[in-house]
C-alpha cells in the first residue's frame, strides 16, 4: 500500500438539513449553487513514506445545483506547518491521482484552484466541530437534538465516498472569502464523521 490515511472529516453547506446531495449526488441541493467545505484532521497516515499525521486541510467548493453534472469548483488550504512534500502528497490526494475515494470526486472538479498554505485552526469537541483560518474562513457545526439525551443523531449504514458508514447529522454555519468563492451560511446542513482511507 502506497498510501493510507485517517482522522476526522466534518462539513458544512448551504443546504437545508439533510444537504440531498450528501445522500447522493444525482439528488437536487437546496440552492442553485451549492458552497461548501469539507475539513480534515489527520490523526494518521502516509503517502510514499511522507506522514500526515498531524496534518489539517480543506477543501472548499461550490457546485451546481445538481452536483453529479460536474463543473465543481474547488479550493485546498493546508496548515502552514506541513512541508513542501507533505503540501504535495495531500495534492495528490485530493486530486485522485493516488485513487481511493477521492478519485471519484475529482472527476467532478472543473476549475481546481492553486493550492495555498495558511495558519488552521480546527475544534474537535463531542458535540461541535469548528475550524478557523484568519482572515478567510470561520466554520462551525453542531449536532442536532436527539431522543436521548447526549446521544447523536446519525446517519448509520449510509453509502459515502469519503465518510465513515456512521455520521453525526448537524447544523452549522460559514463564512469564506478569497475574492473568488465566497460563502455565507446560517443554520444549514452539517455532518461529521470518521474516515479511513486507502487505495481501492
Amino acid at each position: 500500500m502506497s498510501w493510507w490515511a485517517e482522522g476526522l472529516l466534518f462539513e458544512n453547506c448551504n443546504c437545508t438539513a439533510v444537504c440531498p446531495g450528501h445522500v447522493h449526488f444525482s439528488q437536487a441541493c437546496t440552492h442553485d449553487v451549492c458552497h461548501g467545505f469539507w475539513a480534515v484532521r489527520f490523526t494518521g497516515g502516509e503517502v510514499d513514506g511522507h506522514p500526515l499525521a498531524g496534518l489539517e486541510a480543506v477543501l472548499v467548493y461550490e457546485s451546481p445545483q445538481v452536483m453529479i453534472e460536474g463543473g465543481w469548483r474547488q479550493v485546498m488550504i493546508v496548515s502552514d506547518e506541513a512541508s513542501p512534500e507533505q503540501v504535495d502528497a495531500l495534492d495528490r490526494l485530493f486530486s485522485g491521482a493516488l485513487g481511493g475515494p477521492w478519485r471519484v470526486l475529482a472527476r467532478f472538479v472543473t476549475d481546481r484552484l492553486p493550492t495555498r498554505t495558511a495558519p488552521i485552526f480546527i475544534e474537535d469537541e463531542a458535540s461541535k466541530k469548528a475550524i478557523r483560518i484568519p482572515g478567510l474562513l470561520t466554520g462551525a457545526i453542531e449536532a442536532i437534538r436527539g431522543r436521548t439525551e447526549g446521544e447523536p443523531v446519525r446517519f448509520e449504514n449510509i453509502y459515502n465516498q469519503i465518510h465513515d458508514a456512521s455520521q453525526v447529522i448537524a447544523r452549522g454555519s460559514t463564512d469564506f472569502d478569497d475574492g473568488t468563492i465566497r460563502i455565507h451560511n446560517q443554520g444549514t446542513h452539517g455532518l461529521w464523521s470518521s474516515f479511513r482511507w486507502a487505495p481501492e
